[in-house]
Formats: structure tokens, C-alpha cells, sequence
């Protein structure tokens, strides 16, 4: 895994929210759109999220989307 500085990252960060495409919930059909949402993660939870990653060969969103998906479902 290629790894960027810190300044990178911030950039990044500042640039997919403020150009993160959001659903229009009012229109038919948002639920096939494709959208991102930033999360914003602290060191800890970041280094699980790699060791996750590295482990099961899976990249971020999809580890992260599996929770969200898990979480949705107890809660339901």
C-alpha cells in the first residue's frame, strides 16, 4: 500500500468534500447513483483499518461498508 504525507491526505480530505456528489432523497431512482460520504477516522481505528485490510485483502470501503451494512441490520 502506497503511502502519501500527511499534507496529501489533508488536501485530499478538503477536496472529496467539498466535491462530494450528494443523493437528491426528492428524485426517483437515488438509490442507484453512486455517491461518497468522507469519514473522518482517528489513529487508532485507522491503524485496525489497515491491519483489516492487509488481512483480508479487502479495501477500506468495502470494510467499512460490511459494518455499516451489519449495523443497519441488528438495528432493524
Amino acid at each position: 500500500m502506497e503511502k502519501i504525507t500527511h499534507e496529501e491526505a489533508e488536501y485530499w480530505d478538503e477536496y472529496c468534500t467539498a466535491f462530494t456528489i450528494m443523493p437528491d432523497f426528492h428524485k426517483t431512482g437515488f438509490f442507484s447513483r453512486k455517491y461518497g460520504l468522507m469519514v473522518r477516522l482517528d489513529p487508532k481505528t485507522t491503524k485496525l483499518l489497515i491491519a483489516q485490510a492487509e488481512a483480508t485483502q479487502k479495501t477500506f470501503s468495502e470494510i467499512i461498508g460490511e459494518l455499516a451494512r451489519e449495523r443497519i441490520r441488528v438495528s432493524l
